[in-house]
């Protein structure tokens, strides 16, 4: 019988799994509206240069956002999969 903390692990390990792969979707997605913003964009001639700009500087940030995100998530997955190997098997 596997103890609590392989356990652990595994529920870990799965959490992470599952995270990346919505992040992965999610990023599809947003990649999908980019691209469909950046065509409306050159399309509608009607929209004014800063109109333009602020939604391009919302894409930008929306993206970032989601990187920071992520690298954040990666980064405190790392710390408890550190914390399970430091505390020995």
């Amino acid at each position: 019988m596997m103890d609590q903390k392989q356990i652990a692990k595994q529920m870990i390990q799965f959490n992470k799994t599952a995270f990346d792969n919505s992040f992965n979707a999610m990023s599809m997605v947003y990649e999908q509206n980019e691209k469909m913003v950046g065509t409306f964009l050159q399309q509608a001639t009607w929209i004014p240069e800063e109109g333009r700009k602020a939604i391009e500087n919302w894409m930008q940030s929306y993206k970032k956002g989601c990187e920071d995100f992520k690298k954040l998530a990666d980064e405190n997955y790392q710390k408890v999969e550190e914390f399970f190997a430091s505390s020995g098997d």
